[in-house]
């Protein structure tokens, strides 16, 4: 088994994790103070990682340069786009018809990565994208109760645009990481993610620091004042985000998307087991979709 597929499976569980402690600081902070915990309570972390990795385990420090700081730049900030836009969404009626187009991320990391990075896919890894995309799509339209008549006639609405603009800005966050370590041009996989992850977050957490202060300044001290829940989301946090840089430092980033989308068969399963909800046959039908892709994507990817 290569190493990038373990490495994926860690990140999408430990992304499960940080979401289900982030529902307990939902009503003690706003959407932009829970959305920053993730970035205030993880530097700390990605640097003492990143330190031990040179004082422990003899790793030398990448020579940084002007395209990995960019590279780093644009990603931080793409991730915080795409969470403004996906939050812009939800104060839209018809919000639910954006948020599916929202998942069509991964194929938007393919095309991204293969202008930008210029990284290709087979036929059977685009095959194997297409199929889980339709997958994760199918779910969502299951679990908001639209129909697939309503996604197409609803492809001009405003809604739908920004749902498709999340997608690209979450695309472009995960491009750009993968550009970052590349650009690094270090030989080995492990500190060049380690040091992309610590440069980024610290970016991350002043950028978005400086516009809480000036947008939402109370939130600032609700971050501090909750810190236990806080300080577990960006551990969890921090943890997913090591494995997300190194298996995009070692393998195409939509191949790794694609396998990050075993998140939510995690998430079907312990709904399933564990609090027993029941499933719509269309949600039964995304989820088999979503495995078929990862199927096929561990078949072709070699």
């Amino acid at each position: 088994m290569e190493l990038w597929i373990p490495i994926t499976i860690v990140a999408a569980f430990m992304q499960n994790l940080r979401s289900a402690l982030q529902k307990h600081l939902k009503g003690r902070l706003s959407t932009g103070g829970a959305t920053y915990v993730r970035f205030f309570y993880a530097w700390p972390f990605a640097l003492l990682y990143a330190f031990s990795l040179n004082r422990l385990g003899g790793y030398a420090y990448p020579d940084w340069n002007g395209k990995f700081l960019l590279f780093c730049v644009l990603g931080g900030l793409s991730q915080i786009i795409f969470t403004g836009l996906l939050v812009w969404l939800f104060s839209f009626r018809n919000f639910a018809v954006g948020t599916t187009f929202s998942k069509t991320e991964t194929a938007q990391i393919a095309l991204l990565g293969f202008f930008l990075l210029g990284d290709t896919l087979t036929m059977g890894a685009v095959l194997a994208i297409a199929v889980s995309v339709v997958g994760v799509m199918t779910m969502s339209a299951a679990q908001t109760k639209i129909t697939f008549k309503t996604l197409l006639s609803a492809l001009t609405e405003k809604s739908t645009l920004i749902g498709l603009a999340s997608g690209l800005f979450l695309g472009g966050s995960v491009v750009s990481f993968r550009g970052a370590a590349k650009a690094l041009e270090y030989d080995g996989f492990v500190m060049a993610a380690a040091f992309t992850l610590a440069v980024s977050v610290v970016i991350q957490a002043v950028l978005m620091g400086a516009y809480l202060l000036w947008r939402e300044p109370g939130q600032m001290t609700a971050v501090l004042k909750h810190w236990r829940w806080s300080l577990a989301v960006g551990v969890a946090g921090v943890l997913g985000s090591i494995a997300w840089f190194t298996a995009f430092t070692i393998e195409n980033a939509a191949h790794v998307r694609a396998l990050g989308q075993i998140e939510l068969v995690f998430t079907f399963i312990a709904s399933t087991l564990f609090f027993h909800e029941r499933s719509t046959k269309l949600e039964i039908a995304g989820i088999l979709l979503v495995i078929a892709g990862i199927v096929l994507l561990l078949l072709f990817v070699r």
